[in-house]
């Protein structure tokens, strides 16, 4: 059986003004492609690493969508909602960075577990999508909110509602790249071109 997702349309851009409608369809667009990369695949296509890569395309969804949720959590919550308790981490140790660089500490982020398939990450994905979109649509985008400490954030940054959602178009959007090369070696489809 062959996976047909859609984008998730909850709210219309068009019925909005400025830039909440721009940052809106921004993230339809993007999420599209992204979708658009697993159209007519099999769980066992979406599931098929086909690149030298530790990606495959059910993997990335569930990756984009577990992203775009924790970044909605912040812009709603604030730090509180980021789980940033790592273990005591050397991040210079030549062995932590060749783990992150294979992918190999965020291997669960990445792969389908247990009874997830693709149909139930594209689920969840569009209920995420569906609820960013309206807290776009109405939240104050000028609330700002300070990262949780972390070595990739800079100490003492914060982060607007504005901010994350251009994040958020941005990670979907990179993703959908990644998305398109795996699909392309897969059986030569490609989102755009």
């Amino acid at each position: 059986m062959s996976i047909t997702p859609e984008v998730s349309m909850a709210i219309d851009p068009s019925t909005l003004s400025g830039e909440r409608r721009d940052l809106i369809e921004s993230l339809q667009v993007h999420r599209g492609f992204l979708l658009q990369t697993v159209q007519g695949l099999t769980e066992e296509q979406a599931r098929t690493r086909s690149t030298i890569s530790v990606l495959n395309l059910a993997g990335l969804i569930k990756h984009v969508a577990l992203t775009e949720a924790g970044w909605l959590a912040f812009a709603k919550e604030g730090p509180s909602s980021m789980s940033m308790e790592w273990p005591e981490v050397d991040w210079n140790d030549p062995v932590i960075q060749e783990r992150m660089a294979t992918g190999d500490m965020r291997h669960d982020e990445f792969n389908l577990l247990g009874d997830e398939t693709l149909e139930s990450m594209l689920a969840f994905y569009a209920k995420v999508a569906d609820e960013t979109d309206a807290f776009i649509a109405e939240a104050d985008l000028d609330v700002s909110h300070p990262l949780p400490e972390a070595p990739w954030f800079t100490p003492g940054a914060t982060r607007s509602v504005r901010r994350v959602a251009i994040h958020i178009i941005g990670e979907t959007a990179q993703h959908a790249g990644h998305a398109d090369f795996l699909r392309e070696a897969i059986d030569g489809a490609k989102t755009m071109g």
